[in-house]
């Protein structure tokens, strides 16, 4: 159960090292959210043959199961490493580039699946735009779990 309190709190911070990086850079560039989220749940719900209603609603509805699928990615992301690396400590170098793939692959992953993003026609700054918050997710999610043992 300790593993299990540990991963969500590191999954939690990380999270939100990730929300703040990607908000400081829609703010520094002055560019928009991405819909990859919003993407994702409407081919998800149409995939299951499940409604979220009309118009606006529809649109309010994705947005926030887009946004709350970045929370479970997150929660998830923490507890593969917490299963990983269950009983051993890996040091803060290796312990942060595994958060952070572990955070990348669940959250684009499933975008490449279902055919929404392909990494390979990525320019640059896309890149960057995917790297940078998820290494603040890597550093903070590690920090966390780290600094939560025993």
């Amino acid at each position: 159960m300790h593993t299990l309190v540990r991963s969500l709190i590191a999954g939690a911070a990380g999270t939100s090292a990730l929300n703040v990086a990607s908000y400081l850079d829609m703010a520094i560039r002055a560019r928009g959210a991405s819909s990859t989220p919003q993407q994702a749940v409407a081919k998800l719900t149409g995939l299951a043959d499940l409604s979220l209603g009309d118009g606006d609603e529809a649109g309010h509805r994705k947005e926030a199961l887009g946004a709350l699928l970045g929370y479970a990615t997150g929660a998830g992301a923490a507890l593969c490493y917490g299963l990983l690396c269950s009983g051993r400590r890996l040091p803060w170098p290796a312990g942060v580039v595994t958060m952070t793939a572990l955070a990348m692959t669940g959250s684009n992953g499933p975008l490449i699946a279902l055919g929404i993003t392909d990494p390979r026609d990525w320019s640059a700054a896309a890149w960057i735009s995917d790297i940078v918050p998820h290494l603040a997710y890597g550093i903070a999610a590690y920090a966390a779990y780290d600094g939560l043992r025993p």
